[in-house]
């Protein structure tokens, strides 16, 4: 009864990353890569935030990045963006 409890978990496990090993293979054109990155910071001094994004698609490629800053001065921060698209068609 053990060996079949243990037969049966395996393959309770297994079976997920068997499907989208699959799934992963039949939408290779769907395939894509992201990047991104964030920080944030809260002191005596003020408080600010920052990221950057990068992401390429079948679709196109698009980058981002920006920073807000709070201090005794004011608020202050910038943006950054770009991207291109193109059709697959």
């Amino acid at each position: 009864m053990r060996a079949f409890q243990r037969v049966l978990a395996i393959g309770a496990l297994t079976a997920p990353l068997v499907i989208g090993c699959a799934g992963l293979a039949s939408a290779q054109e769907g395939l894509s890569a992201d990047f991104g990155k964030g920080g944030f910071m809260a002191n005596q001094n003020g408080a600010g935030v920052a990221a950057v994004e990068s992401s390429v698609s079948p679709d196109g490629i698009a980058h981002a990045g920006f920073w807000i800053l709070a201090d005794d001065n004011g608020v202050s921060g910038s943006f950054t963006g770009s991207g291109a698209s193109w059709s697959n068609g």
